[in-house]
């Protein structure tokens, strides 16, 4: 590893913190601190940092990882978010941040402006865009290969995380819309451009002990194009898949995780991840490509596929989503919004 390689500080040890660790082991030094399990993280990929020539130290407090790296991955609980952005600008560090962005509107859009006068990078974590599979859809929809864009559907299942309890707390995470579904509302988005108007429904059932939960969200773009978003948490043995089918006037473009997957990844400490998250091909790590990208802009490379108004964006279609479950109604997005992040 090359001395110039940055030291990358990473908040939090949880199960996406597996995940990001072989990307940022493939790109610099790296620095964690987390409330809990920062030293097993450490541990289960010490093998991996000494095959790359890289370390991982472990620090006892948020202010002495910003006073050691050069730029910080949180990835740290979903309401934990802004508090540990908002330090790392104020420190002057370039931030990537698990998706999404912030629990709340005004807490990302502070975000976002914090970046900007503190004059830094953050980037959000909408790791789907880096996925082979919806790589290929954008470019079908880029070229025109399927014409005007009409009907959208995306599923996304796995099973229900019910190791981490603030998963299931809809005021802490954003439940199953804000958690699981943004990814696809992310994607739907990026395709077919910005949303106008958000209805949705959900229903949680099973046990205490085994609960299950599905939603859908449906969104209507300004262009005329209409996506339905659907969810599902679901039992314990509930493998991790993911569908698309995207209908245009010239063609359709579909997508099924469980007839393409022709791997299986060996990852690290397997029992630190709920089934909530894909297996992914190591040979192509989508996260890895992301941190790869997002690290590369902050050295002055060109700007990511993701900038943090998409997470802004994001964020607050989730919220309609969510306030759209609660009252029963449809909620439109303002005007003003979709032109400033256009």
């Amino acid at each position: 590893m090359s001395d110039t390689s940055p030291r990358i500080g990473l908040v939090g040890a949880g199960g996406i913190a597996y995940a990001h660790m072989p990307g940022l082991l493939r790109l610099g030094s790296v620095v964690v601190y987390a409330q809990d399990g920062a030293p097993e993280l450490a541990a289960a990929f010490a093998p991996a940092a000494s095959a790359a020539g890289t370390s991982i130290t472990v620090v006892d407090s948020l202010d002495e990882l910003l006073a050691t790296a050069d730029l910080v991955d949180v990835v740290t609980p979903t309401f934990a978010h802004a508090e540990v952005v908002r330090a790392a600008l104020t420190a002057g560090k370039d931030v990537v941040s698990e998706k999404p962005l912030a629990r709340t509107d005004a807490d990302a859009a502070e975000l976002v402006d914090l970046a900007r006068d503190a004059g830094r990078q953050l980037y959000p974590a909408h790791v789907v865009r880096f996925f082979p599979a919806y790589v290929r859809l954008k470019e079908a929809v880029t070229t025109g290969l399927l014409g005007d864009l009409a009907v959208l559907r995306f599923v996304r299942s796995g099973a229900f995380p019910t190791r981490t309890p603030w998963f299931a707390d809809r005021a802490l995470s954003g439940g199953i819309v804000m958690d699981q579904m943004i990814h696809d509302i992310d994607i739907a988005r990026w395709v077919a451009g910005e949303v106008v108007r958000v209805s949705a429904v959900s229903v949680r059932g099973g046990t205490d002990a085994e609960p299950v939960e599905a939603a859908h969200v449906l969104l209507t773009h300004a262009s005329g194009a209409i996506s339905h978003v659907a969810g599902i948490w679901g039992p314990q043995h509930l493998g991790f898949s993911t569908e698309y089918s995207v209908t245009g006037t010239l063609g359709s473009l579909s997508h099924s995780s469980r007839a393409e997957q022709d791997y299986v990844a060996d990852l690290a400490a397997p029992e630190a991840l709920d089934g909530f998250l894909p297996q992914v091909d190591p040979a192509d790590d989508p996260y890895g490509a992301e941190l790869q990208e997002f690290v590369a802009a902050f050295a002055g490379g060109a700007a990511p596929r993701v900038t943090a108004q998409d997470g802004v964006a994001a964020v607050q279609i989730a919220n309609a989503a969510l306030e759209s479950l609660e009252t029963g109604q449809p909620v439109d997005l303002a005007p003003t919004t979709t032109e400033v992040l256009a």
